[in-house]
């Protein structure tokens, strides 16, 4: 079914998508606008990235200064991923019905209103309000971005080339926000890193209507309300519960009675889904290899390279005893090794195909997280941590953008925005349940160092187990060369041969 390309009455004069230039052999090159769609889509999605992890540094200023007990710091955190990791799939499906890039506006003008807010704030019910707004609007980003940059460029090589843009600026927004939450901190208070997210939608906002094209579904099915209350409801217990324990351990009755709450939303969810004629998750998609086994190594690929920095930040500061701004520079060469892995996986996914990469990729962080092993107390484990946290974010890089391209290959243009949708709750759930199910197991032991080192190797355990069940699962017959020249691979159902 042909994806509407036509505007909503409000934006009729929405531009086309933009034409590509060919080039030897065939390989589109990006116009001038497409660099401008791709500008803003992967800015967006920057920001969104950086406020994972820019305020975390400054926590222990924010907290004095609004008033809030040490105990209730991180809701900082959690009041953010509620909201973002819980919305997702419903905004990724709304997005496709009423419009994406009608939500994508919605979702930035509400993303730094509420950053804003945030960067005003006097006391904690309104800081924490605007955090909330803040993973809302970015529970909107998120996915209508994916699905507007999945729909404007056409599989192949130009969607290749923007995913591989795309994954680097999302891995490095994390990594920046560690580096500049320290910095903005010490130079202008914890405020500037929340003022930092405003001006970015300031300066984002008004190109984005302007440059990219309206797209839904034509046929704009009824909204599966069963479907998204229960998911919905099921990821907000879920996260609320494993956040919560990372802060108080698994033993509070809040925290099992949401985590048991959590799974038999999911469960309901997964009934109503089986039974509903316009589902808000396709299962038959679920079944399909590609986004079956893709989605498993994104969820792991997130998940354990976000333990990893965690531990490795407890480790150079409360083991190593260095400061914030030297722990910054360890992880400003993994954010440089990260630029330069994406800047090399969409020619090597069109070498080799997305799925073989990301199996690699996957094996490659578990075996260079293996190596963290090594550390000790003595100082020369600094050049240990760093090149191998650094050439594991590589992998980590590889990683992300084959299993978006694995996921999302072969959909057609009305069900991006399921696909999509999968791609980012994938990684929202990953990035926000790694911390919370790992790190415990480092900040609740008796000798962090040796914490550190349970940490180092579950998560390496974790990463190969699931590098060997995604190459074992995506083992089916290719699409023809020219697909696979592309990092295509094919959409088979689970179970078929």
């Amino acid at each position: 079914m042909a994806i509407d390309t036509t505007s909503s009455p409000q934006s009729s004069n929405s531009p086309a998508v933009p034409a590509r230039s060919p080039v030897a052999g065939g390989v589109p090159r990006l116009s001038a606008r497409d660099r401008l769609v791709l500008l803003v889509l992967c800015a967006a999605q920057f920001m969104v990235a950086l406020d994972f992890s820019v305020l975390n540094v400054a926590l222990p200023v924010l907290g004095p200064d609004l008033g809030m007990r040490q105990s209730d710091l991180q809701w900082a955190v959690t009041a953010f991923a509620l909201p973002s990791g819980g919305f997702l799939l419903l905004f990724g499906r709304a997005g496709d019905l009423f419009g994406r890039r009608r939500l994508f506006l919605g979702g930035l003008a509400l993303f730094g209103a509420a950053s804003l807010l945030a960067t005003l704030a006097q006391d904690p019910a309104t800081f924490l309000a605007g955090r909330a707004l803040q993973g809302l609007g970015a529970a909107a980003i998120v996915p209508t971005g994916m699905s507007l940059l999945t729909t404007t460029f056409p599989e192949g090589p130009a969607r290749d080339r923007a995913l591989g843009i795309s994954g680097t600026l999302l891995s490095l927004g994390f990594t920046v926000g560690m580096v500049a939450g320290g910095v903005l901190t010490d130079a202008l208070g914890w405020r500037s890193t929340m003022a930092l997210l405003t001006l970015f939608a300031v300066v984002v906002l008004p190109l984005a209507p302007r440059l990219l094209p309206e797209s839904r579904t034509p046929d704009r099915p009824r909204l599966d309300v069963p479907g998204a209350v229960t998911v919905t409801g099921g990821l907000l217990a879920l996260i609320y519960a494993l956040s919560t324990a990372a802060d108080r351990g698994f033993g509070g009755t809040d925290v099992l009675l949401t985590l048991v709450a959590g799974v038999v939303l999911l469960a309901a969810f997964a009934v109503v889904e089986s039974r509903t004629a316009a589902p808000l998750v396709s299962l038959p998609m679920l079944r399909r290899r590609t986004v079956a086994f893709g989605n498993l190594g994104g969820l792991v690929t997130f998940s354990m390279m976000s333990t990893v920095v965690f531990a490795l930040t407890l480790y150079l500061q409360e083991v190593l005893g260095l400061s914030a701004f030297e722990t910054g520079l360890v992880f400003g060469v993994q954010g440089v090794m990260s630029v330069l892995a994406g800047s090399l996986a969409s020619r090597i996914v069109g070498r080799f195909g997305a799925r073989r990469v990301l199996a690699a990729s996957l094996a490659g962080q578990g075996a260079l997280t293996a190596a963290l092993l090594g550390l000790t107390d003595g100082t020369w484990s600094v050049v240990l941590a760093t090149a191998a946290v650094s050439l594991a974010s590589m992998c980590h890089l590889g990683a992300i953008i084959s299993y978006g391209l694995t996921v999302t290959s072969g959909v057609p243009d009305d069900e991006q925005g399921l696909a999509t949708g999968l791609v980012t709750s994938t990684q929202q759930v990953g990035i926000t349940v790694g911390i919370p199910l790992l790190g415990v197991l480092a900040t609740t032991a008796t000798d962090l160092m040796s914490g550190v080192r349970t940490v180092v190797l579950v998560d390496a355990v974790v990463v190969l187990a699931a590098a060997a069940a995604v190459g074992a699962g995506l083992l089916v017959r290719t699409a023809p060369a020219a697909a696979v020249g592309s990092g295509a691979v094919e959409a088979e159902p689970v179970g078929s041969r």
